[in-house]
């Protein structure tokens, strides 16, 4: 886990989420906050986060329901919020995957400490989804608990580890608009700084190494003024 954990606070108390991330920012966290479910899907596609703070009252799809699909989906930590003190609404939040529930009102000091304890005992999952199942594209296998691409002959590309964390972002992610800013944050995190342009060059050199004509690339393209898409169907073992 990176020394600077990203959480992602889903509540739609604008108050709530303001005061949550200034008060986690000023204690090391990376905070992205939104008001709902819709919100929250594209915020987990667009970013690499290590903790969910998940209100149990939204407009919308509540917060269980978007717990239940979390968990179905990922070992993303979670944390329930909740203005509703009934033991009913602890015991479903904690049987369908939430790591830990807080009751509103709360201090964020206890919040906080609640966040690190559960990125403690989690081991700080990050990835959305299955991390190690195999993915599918073009004639290509990309292994990420290998951290391996073999190719449709059947030997393996030399990767460099950016270049492979930077193909595993688009694979995960086939068909979205990604600009660099996404990929520096899903690649590198809090490493990443502001104009950096080495992911063009790592891009650049992952398309002489995949794409069948580098000059005119098929599988990574450039979309203009926006960034870049993977273009081709991807498949998980």
């Amino acid at each position: 886990m990176e020394s600077s954990p990203h959480v992602l606070v889903v509540d739609d108390d604008r108050e709530i989420r303001d005061l949550v991330a200034k008060f986690l920012t000023k204690h090391g966290c990376r905070v992205t906050t939104v008001a709902d479910g819709k919100e929250m899907r594209l915020a987990l596609a667009d970013r690499r986060i290590d903790l969910v703070v998940l209100d149990l009252m939204l407009p919308g799809e509540d917060g269980l329901s978007l717990c239940r699909r979390l968990r179905a989906e990922s070992d993303l930590p979670v944390i329930m919020l909740t203005a509703m003190r009934e033991d009913i609404d602890r015991v479903l939040g904690l049987e369908i995957g939430a790591d830990d529930y807080l009751p509103k009102p709360f201090n964020p000091r206890e919040l906080l400490a609640r966040i690190r304890a559960v990125l403690r005992r989690t081991g700080g999952m990050t990835r959305h989804g299955a991390q190690n199942a195999a993915l599918r594209f073009a004639g290509w296998r990309l292994e990420p608990g290998a951290r391996r691409l073999v190719g449709p002959d059947g030997r393996a590309a030399e990767l460099t580890g950016g270049e492979f964390d930077l193909l595993l972002a688009f694979a995960e992610r086939p068909g979205r608009v990604l600009s660099r800013d996404q990929l520096l944050d899903l690649t590198r995190g809090r490493e990443a700084t502001a104009f950096d342009r080495s992911v063009d060059s790592q891009i650049s050199r992952l398309r002489r190494k995949i794409e069948p004509d580098p000059g005119r690339p098929a599988l990574i393209k450039t979309v203009r003024s926006g960034g870049y898409v993977f273009t081709p169907v991807v498949e998980r073992e």
